[in-house]
């Protein structure tokens, strides 16, 4: 059974990328959000190195 692609607003990934910054483990954050962690890693480093969550 697949997952159904859900979109996130950038002011909820930026919540949670603020409360990996602030020393929550990623799988924490991803357990108690029910987020993949490949997504929050993807939204860490998009936000580390552009300041935003636009799509490439």
């Amino acid at each position: 059974m697949s997952r159904q692609r859900r979109t996130f607003s950038s002011e909820f990934k930026l919540q949670l990328v603020k409360l990996y910054e602030n020393g929550k483990s990623r799988a924490d954050i991803a357990r108690e959000y029910d987020i993949t962690p490949s997504a929050l890693d993807r939204w860490i480093k998009n936000h580390q190195e552009t300041g935003s969550f636009a799509a490439k």
